[in-house]
């Protein structure tokens, strides 16, 4: 049997995606395993040895449109899947793969072309999306909790040479992503600095990671501080690479705290607008949340914005240093000498 496993949706879905590759892989223990994703979500699970192989559905790019979509039908058709799972939510991907001509398409019902699958599963209100995720494989998603979050790490010669040198010591280090697509989500830019400050005086590494379009924030946290700045100088599985041989993480509701789920490092998830409650929050880590919880206006939004509708940013703002500091040393208290390095 061959089975195709879709999530096209935030590079953070898709690592939260990835337990069903286990589950599956529990279910179906002689089935070929396909992942499909966006061409950068594919980097992310590319290198699981679980997948039989991934497919890139480029829907900004090449396979944009009706007649981008189209050929990627085919494309899918020629693979002669017998089965898949649509974690994705969207009518193009309902309609891609029922024009793929995949026998059994499992969708959710809450999908908008849910009439398009030929089974659908309403999709459970469970703690964690993880769990959420699970629903399509029947009504008891707990039984599959046993299956973690992965992702594609590069080896030490695999990665670039300023990560190797970055790594070189066997300093105790910390990994700061202050960066986030909703700008509601980011934690200000002056607490990291101010923790990073903390955290330099304590004799601890810290290294600033994030994607491209971040540089500007980690620029304003680094100026003058004797930090590791790499945002936007490595690639997503290299970024990956530096949090699992770190020994905590600090970040906000973003793709960095699914990182650190993933590759079971300690991580304080800084939650600024959005609330844990959604289902986003660290999964099966060693993990501590940090949010102002009391807020009226807070959660605004499901998935954060780029503006306060307050105009206050209180929930980005005035939550200090000192608390997120004091969770981060517990983590690292609790988690005794270094990890070792995952190669």
């Amino acid at each position: 049997m061959k089975i195709l496993l879709v999530q096209n949706a935030f590079l953070g879905d898709v690592i939260t995606s990835t337990p069903m590759i286990g589950a599956l892989g529990e279910l179906y223990p002689t089935a070929e395993i396909w992942f499909m994703a966006t061409p950068v979500g594919v980097k992310l699970v590319e290198g699981d040895p679980r997948l039989a192989g991934v497919i890139s559905f480029s829907k900004r790019g090449e396979h944009c449109g009706v007649f981008g979509s189209l050929r990627f039908a085919r494309e899918l058709q020629s693979h002669r899947f017998d089965l898949v799972y649509s974690l994705h939510r969207s009518f193009r991907t309902a309609l891609i793969l029922r024009l793929a001509q995949i026998p059994k398409r499992i969708g959710f019902r809450q999908s908008v072309g849910w009439f398009l699958y030929t089974d659908c599963v309403s999709r459970l209100n469970a703690e964690h999306d993880v769990l959420r995720n699970f629903s399509l494989l029947g009504p008891e998603p707990e039984r599959y909790r046993h299956h973690r979050m992965r992702v594609s790490i590069p080896t030490s010669e695999q990665v670039g040479e300023a990560i190797v040198q970055v790594f070189a010591t066997n300093q105790r280090r910390v990994c700061i992503v202050p960066g986030s697509r909703w700008y509601t989500k980011r934690w200000h830019w002056t607490r990291y600095r101010a923790l990073a400050q903390k955290l330099y005086e304590q004799g601890l590494q810290v290294l600033i990671l994030g994607a491209k379009e971040e540089e500007e924030i980690a620029e304003k946290v680094a100026a003058g501080l004797s930090v590791v700045n790499l945002c936007g100088k490595t690639s997503l599985p290299e970024m990956a690479y530096c949090v699992a041989n770190s020994d905590a993480l600090v970040c906000n509701d973003s793709l960095a705290l699914h990182i650190g789920s993933a590759v079971q490092t300690p991580t304080v998830a800084i939650f600024c607008a959005t609330s844990p409650e959604f289902g986003f929050g660290p999964w099966e880590n060693r993990a501590r949340i940090v949010e102002l919880s009391d807020l009226p206006c807070k959660p605004c939004r499901r998935h954060g914005s780029m503006k306060c509708p307050t105009g206050t940013e209180i929930c980005m703002r005035d939550l200090s240093e000192e608390r997120v500091h004091l969770a981060l040393m517990e983590l690292m208290q609790s988690n005794g000498e270094a990890r070792e390095s995952v190669q």
